[in-house]
């Protein structure tokens, strides 16, 4: 995979308002190829909850080599459609990677309305990345919709007594909690040069109160 992110977590979580569980990973090399494996002991507590395995890898215990990014990227949008500009524009796609297939996994987190698996990259801070997430806990703030705008400029901080996350990030606009940053991609935020990243507002889906909330992830020096 590119510089901008390692591996790429898949998540999983019984519905809006669960916790998330890092379920598996998927790993690129240029010797072994795209591979995919279960987290054990996530996936021990995920069952608890009601996980069933990825249908197109049910053993638990086995390290997947064939078909692996074909089999992720049929979540990916059919790129025929007349309004694919406009999803390369909304999820930040670079010109240069709209044919990479572990790239777009990235970042348009492989999002399906049909299921409850999202896949979340472990980006780094290198010079120009730019990603979307969006905020977890965003259903438990009960947010006004006149409270938050596109464009928006948002802050953070590191939440390190977090007893779910210590890693967890809580997301800002002036005095407002907004939610957490998605687990995985709270990573960045730990890492070298993490303190010139910065946050907006991409995109507010509402109803009453605000449901979700997606953020840009920039990283400019």
């Amino acid at each position: 995979m590119r510089k901008e992110f390692s591996r790429i977590y898949l998540s999983w979580r019984q519905g809006t308002g669960h916790r998330r569980y890092i379920v598996g990973v998927i790993k690129r090399s240029s010797t072994k190829g795209v591979r995919f494996y279960y987290l054990k002991e996530a996936v021990g507590e995920a069952k608890k909850e009601g996980f069933i395995p990825y249908t197109e890898f049910p053993e638990i215990d086995k390290v997947y080599t064939e078909n692996v990014l074909e089999t992720f990227s049929s979540r990916l949008i059919n790129f025929e459609r007349s309004d694919i500009q406009e999803f390369y524009k909304f999820w930040e796609i670079s010109e240069k990677f709209k044919e990479d297939k572990c790239y777009l996994l990235a970042h348009t987190q492989g999002l399906l309305p049909t299921d409850n698996f999202e896949l979340l990259a472990d980006y780094y801070p290198v010079k120009n990345i730019k990603f979307l997430t969006d905020l977890a806990g965003v259903s438990h703030k009960k947010i006004k919709p006149e409270d938050i705008s596109i464009g928006d400029k948002l802050t953070y901080v590191k939440e390190r007594d977090n007893p779910i996350d210590p890693k967890a990030i809580k997301v800002f606009k002036g005095h407002i909690e907004l939610g957490y940053i998605k687990k995985i991609h709270s990573n960045i935020f730990h890492k070298r040069h993490s303190k010139d990243l910065s946050l907006s507002v991409k995109a507010i889906e509402k109803n009453g109160v605000v449901k979700k909330i997606f953020v840009k992830v920039s990283f400019l020096k």
